[in-house]
């Protein structure tokens, strides 16, 4: 199985209240989590990105994370500090050009040696671009659109200079020209073909137009799925989208993100988790929570009490930077549906309906779930959120990793150099 580290702080699985938690901005907390990342073998180190402070009800969201900052600064400083880790970083497509963008990617591969990777992700949320020069001009429909193009286009950039030959370690930059519905560009690119051809691509979405961005241009999705039979439907029809596009099964990993709680017993670990779960959602997050679903401001209302009796306000704008929630109308009646029948009250219907996938359990209970989602086809490996910054890791590293080659599931050692050897990805054919 492949495993990744993911650095946890811009929602709400990070217990920021527990004592243990570190910073999220100082510089010791990515090092120590990849070099723990690194420590237990894994593929990749992943950062995501905010490029706007989040707001509910016109204030800052002061239950999110703030200061974080830019991925690709912080994985070329990680660069110096680790050997074989793969670094990825969250990129937006739509707020960035193909240029700079693969410029600058283009530099981690090679100050790497071969291991970055790019996770594309798009928005055509008008309140994020306004901290950009063209505001949220872009329509929904067609941010998939621009990030295909987007793609192809930094790759045509990292082919566009010639195979290293005598007296060419690098080869030698030819100039390009692109022109297409999204970009017109052309000129010549600054930066040598990357060690690995092309960084590797990550694409997270599990809508349809999602899936299939991903079979055409994704080396690895990082996808979200709750229990065994959904894992296995999503593997299914997102690999049997490849072939269109001429490409193998192997050559797209399924990486849905979980979390984990161990503990000396499986009761203690159920436990763990309850507790870490109500630590998560306070009564305060509770209430957020409900009013990003409602749409309206529930102040009035008990956390602890029932859910509201009014319906959502499927137009409204009371929470900005958050991806909205599809249909408001559907997810209240599901909610009221599982509170009256559980007897829920706010907090705990949130609870219940917001818990990420996890394994919980003692670290064989773990390792042999993990090790059964990838046998039957649910998954190719994980990508972990640890709820503690930036030590969350430590336990996993150390209990389950040995028990995961113990099995013959997981590596004991890298055996290439690249963040593409450790995938078993293949290298891209030089285009031009």
């Amino acid at each position: 199985m492949h495993l990744a580290a993911h650095f946890p702080g811009v929602n709400n699985t990070t217990v920021w209240a527990d004592p243990r938690s570190g910073s999220q901005i100082d510089f010791s907390s990515f090092e120590k989590l990849a070099r723990t990342a690194e420590r237990g073998k894994f593929d990749f180190f992943f950062l995501a990105e905010g490029l706007r402070l989040r707001e509910h009800n016109g204030l800052i969201h002061d239950l999110d994370v703030v200061g974080r900052p830019e991925s690709l600064t912080v994985l070329s400083a990680l660069a110096a500090v680790t050997d074989r880790l793969g670094l990825a970083a969250t990129v937006n497509a739509t707020f960035n050009e193909p240029y700079e963008l693969a410029r600058r990617l283009a530099t981690l591969d090679h100050l790497s040696a071969g291991r970055a990777a790019w996770n594309v992700v798009t928005s055509s949320d008008a309140f994020t671009g306004e901290n950009f020069r063209r505001g949220g001009y872009l329509d929904r429909a067609d941010r998939y659109t621009r990030a295909a193009e987007f793609v192809a286009t930094a790759r045509e950039l990292w082919d566009s200079w010639t195979p290293a030959g005598p007296g060419s370690p690098y080869g030698t930059p030819r100039p390009f020209a692109h022109s297409g519905p999204q970009f017109e560009i052309e000129g010549e690119f600054t930066v040598p073909r990357p060690p690995q051809g092309h960084p590797v691509v990550i694409q997270a979405g599990d809508s349809d137009e999602g899936r299939e961005f991903a079979a055409s241009a994704a080396d690895v999705i990082f996808s979200r799925h709750g229990t065994l039979e959904e894992g296995r439907a999503f593997y299914t029809d997102t690999k049997a989208r490849l072939a269109k596009y001429g490409r193998q099964p192997a050559d797209l990993k399924i990486m849905p993100g979980v979390t984990f709680v161990l503990g000396d017993s499986d009761a203690e670990a159920q436990e763990r988790a309850v507790e870490i779960r109500r630590q998560q959602i306070s009564p305060q997050n509770a209430m957020l929570a409900l009013e990003q679903v409602w749409g309206r401001d529930l102040s009035a209302y008990d956390p602890d009490g029932p859910l509201p009796g009014i319906d959502p306000d499927p137009d409204s704008g009371l929470v900005q930077g958050r991806v909205r929630v599809a249909d408001p109308l559907a997810v209240a009646a599901r909610w009221r549906a599982l509170s009256e029948a559980k007897g829920l009250s706010i907090r705990q219907t949130v609870i219940e309906t917001t818990a990420r996938q996890s394994f919980i359990g003692t670290p064989e209970t773990v390792a042999g779930a993990l090790d059964t989602f990838v046998q039957t086809d649910a998954a190719d490996g994980f990508i972990l959120v640890p709820h503690l910054t930036p030590g969350g890791l430590d336990d996993f590293v150390e209990l389950v990793v040995p028990l995961l080659q113990e099995r013959g599931a997981f590596r004991t050692e890298y055996e290439g150099e690249t963040l593409r050897s450790h995938l078993g990805l293949p290298d891209p054919l030089r285009k031009g």
